[in-house]
């Protein structure tokens, strides 16, 4: 029975529940095997360090030993708390040499049940509970006072142990029976106990949180060992029990004044209404509110399943051991696939149909380049970043779901929704303490993963500002209300932004096109423009994928390898550094000279500036394809790789004129100083007028690529059941397209032109895109033909091209 000694506060009472739940933990403590040895034993052990005094529980251990004693711990978890820490100093003291005096703690883990914080009610004060949620604030560490002893001012008499409910209690009434002091108390510090104390605020998952609702929080109290563990952003599983506690905010206002409020009618009645009510007269109700009070505190999904193990410095044989055996063999199926790339895009994007250089960005930005700090100390950043500029309505905010989706530790917000405090970190005061803490934005939350801002472009201008130092630097720099402080950003930032007035314009560049400063623009590694352009194909295309979609065919959804498989792939992936090789760092140097070049030879105004961001992009680039194939170098194949995208996304922004003459055609041995003056003066225009002829703008020249793409693939769709598609020849495709435009052409002149430039084409469609694929008399189905002709091919079309919009 619980009975307290009113007179000093202290408890001075018996109970028997506690007392046997004390004695059979001691006994599970002592006795308890795995294995054949004593588990708990030597962790206890431990204990005598005068860092250690908390030691960690499984509750399927308590569960196996004794069914009635786990169930009495879940049923009166803080009831019996204090006396399952005694049954560990018990434990800790009987196999100690010399006293200590310090309290133990016991730390509860693999609870099975799990609580979401939304579902916490008052049925649940007191009982043991497992909750799940993301860490949004951290505050500082305080000591905490658990038991006071506190010294009577009139009659120096010592009241130990006095207890305190969360806040500051002082005894009831002094010891000594002589002396009737109630309120004259001061505390010992000495002589009195404290722990570490630290409150979290936690905030439900986005996976738990029901359509419509707002998330809802929970202050988390952590004491002793447990302290300063979590990060902010984070998901942690906190097993512990809910409890009420004053309302300290609420106590620290003053009551309300006492004074005469008289009617605005002034009446004589209402002049001698006199004062109302407990409050009028300064008086002041104790408030609770609920808190959760942890035993332990453990990462969520940490396991192959969340960023957490990708953020440590793990090694692929340290990860390999915590793999089973199918997950192994799964991981090095995968990284021995030969088509990996185009794999993983179709598992990552299933439903959306083309953009395949905007799903290799992504990808690549998943895995990320290496981080590197240089001789000086200076940090040089692994995430890429990625900013898609389109219309309305090209799956941008589908690409930026799906990503949210997939990884781990990824936050999605709006730009327009989304402040600069809410998007870096936000100084607020505590309602309790008083201090000024930090509370961690998008950018901190989504720390080691991936921060998606949809309309980037309706942000203001002073929030875009805000991001700038941690898409560079990666890292957060506070001054505000006297709390100065570095947070880490370390982020993948992929925005999505509309163009002005709702279509892009490709006759004006992409500053003009987009609402972004030049220092937030120089920032992002790739920048992907997608325009809503009608085309037949692609227009059918994705209608069908739209239709199956909303149908639910399984047809359409041509995943490879599943979500968990795709997950694992990439952490593993990502604990590998790949080093740059020799040969592959002077292809970088040549590749970013002549992006340099083309830069300063074409039209500044209409031109995207190549700096030296450009090469460090270029850099990362390459060394995410090399941890995409589990490679421990940078070979010159990633390079050309990464290369090809950066020339398919930042440069074709504002894409070059495409040259149909060959190197050779361009080495012409020069003429002899006369002829050569004869032809400037006399006629230069034929020169001029040849070299326009084969130079295309990029638009027409893919133009003339999709119309040549449709041509073969329809020839390829007409055979019947019993004829195969062996492929067409080159001549063909030349006389089909002359056959096509011969309403345009008047003179024989014009007509050699326009076969001359068909056929450049179509060889830089196969030596140069490899959109074409020549067959050679070897594959030809036909090598008994005589009139087969090596310099006119068979021509099919690549199998995984798709034809752009």
């Amino acid at each position: 029975m619980d009975v307290s000694d009113n007179r000093t506060g202290t408890r001075k009472h018996k109970d028997d529940l506690g007392d046997r739940c004390q004695k059979r933990f001691q006994d599970f403590l002592e006795e308890f095997r795995e294995d054949g040895e004593l588990k708990y034993i030597e962790p206890s052990a431990e204990l005598q360090k005068m860092e250690r005094n908390s030691l960690e529980i499984s509750f399927e251990d308590v569960e196996q030993f004794d069914q009635a004693l786990a169930t009495t711990i879940i049923e009166d978890y803080y009831r019996v708390y204090p006396f399952l820490c005694q049954a560990v100093g018990n434990v800790v003291k009987d196999r100690c040499e010399e006293p200590l005096k310090k309290e133990f703690f016991v730390s509860i883990v693999d609870f099975p049940q799990l609580t979401k914080i939304r579902e916490l009610k008052g049925q649940s004060v007191g009982t043991l509970t497992k909750i799940s949620g993301q860490v949004v604030r951290t505050h500082p560490v305080h000591p905490e006072l658990v038991l006071g002893t506190f010294m009577c001012l009139d009659c120096r008499t010592l009241i130990h142990n006095v207890e305190q409910q969360f806040k500051y209690t002082q005894p009831v009434i002094c010891s000594n029976p002589l002396c009737n002091n109630r309120t004259r108390f001061q505390l010992d510090i000495d002589k009195s106990t404290f722990v570490d104390f630290q409150k979290i605020k936690v905030q439900e998952t986005q996976s738990e949180l029901p359509r419509g609702c707002i998330p809802r929080s929970v202050d988390i109290i952590l004491r002793a060992e447990i302290v300063e563990t979590v990060q902010g952003g984070d998901q942690y599983l906190f097993t512990g029990t809910l409890i009420a506690v004053p309302d300290v905010g609420v106590l620290q206002f003053p009551g309300a004044k006492a004074e005469l409020k008289a009617r605005k009618d002034r009446s004589i009645d209402a002049v001698n209404d006199g004062i109302r009510g407990l409050k009028a007269l300064g008086a002041r109700n104790l408030n609770y509110r609920l808190a959760f009070l942890a035993s332990s505190a453990t990462l969520a999904n940490t396991r192959f399943t969340g960023g957490t193990v990708a953020g440590e410095s793990l090694s692929p044989e340290l990860m390999k051991k915590l793999m089973t055996d199918a997950e192994w063999n799964k991981i090095y199926e995968m990284s021995k696939d030969k088509d990996l790339f185009a794999n993983l895009m179709n598992s990552l994007f299933p439903t959306i149909h083309g953009h395949e250089q905007v799903k290799k960005g992504i990808l690549l930005m998943l895995f990320g380049g290496v981080a590197k700090k240089t001789v000086e100390g200076t940090a040089l950043r692994g995430d890429i970043n990625c900013c898609i500029v389109g219309d309305p309505s090209t799956a941008k905010s589908q690409f930026l779901k799906q990503v949210a989706e997939l990884s781990p530790r990824s936050i999605y917000t709006s730009g327009k929704a989304s402040s600069a405090a809410g998007l870096t970190a936000a100084v607020i005061k505590d309602d309790e303490s008083m201090d000024f803490v930090i509370e961690a934005g998008a950018v901190l939350l989504a720390d080691n993963g991936i921060c998606c801002i949809d309309e980037f472009d309706k942000m203001e201008q002073h929030d875009q500002v805000a991001i700038h130092e941690a898409m560079e630097q990666q890292t957060i720099s506070i001054a505000k209300a006297g709390v100065r402080a570095t947070l880490n950003a370390r982020t993948s930032i992929l925005a999505a932004a509309n163009p002005i007035g709702g279509q892009y314009d490709r006759s004006k560049s992409l500053q003009r096109n987009v609402s972004l400063t030049a220092p937030i623009m120089s920032r992002f590694d790739l920048f992907f423009v997608l325009v809503d352009e009608c085309n037949d194909v692609v227009d059918y295309a994705i209608a069908e994928r739209i239709l199956a979609v909303h149908m639910e065919s399984e047809s359409v959804v041509n995943r490879i390898y599943t979500q968990e498989e795709v997950i694992r792939y990439i952490i593993f992936a990502k604990q590998f550094h790949p080093v740059i090789t020799t040969d592959a760092q002077g292809l970088l140097v040549d590749y970013y000279t002549q992006l340099r070049m083309r830069d300063t030879q074409s039209n500044s105004k209409l031109t995207w500036r190549i700096t030296v961001r450009q090469l460090e992009s270029l850099i990362r680039l390459s060394e995410a394809m090399a941890k995409m194939e589990c490679s421990d170098e940078v070979l010159v194949k990633h390079v050309k790789q990464a290369y090809d995208l950066l020339n398919k996304s930042i440069i074709r922004v504002e894409q070059p004129d495409i040259n149909l003459l060959n190197d050779d055609d361009e080495a012409e041995p020069p003429a002899s100083p006369t002829r050569q003056e004869e032809a400037e003066v006399d006629d230069p225009a034929p020169q001029e007028s040849h070299k326009k002829k084969l130079t295309l703008s990029f638009d027409e020249y893919q133009r003339l690529t999709n119309s040549l793409v449709i041509y073969m693939r329809n020839l390829e769709d007409k055979p019947g059941d019993d004829e195969t598609f062996d492929g067409v020849r080159k001549s063909e495709v030349v006389t089909a397209y002359l056959e096509q435009i011969a309403n345009q052409i008047e003179t024989e002149d014009e007509l050699v032109e326009k076969k001359n430039m068909i056929e450049k084409i179509i060889d830089r469609l196969i030596y140069h895109d490899q959109i074409f694929i020549p067959l050679t008399a070897s594959e030809e189905r036909r090598t008994d033909d005589p009139n087969v002709d090596e310099e006119d091919p068979l021509l099919v079309v690549h199998p995984n091209y798709v034809t752009e919009m």
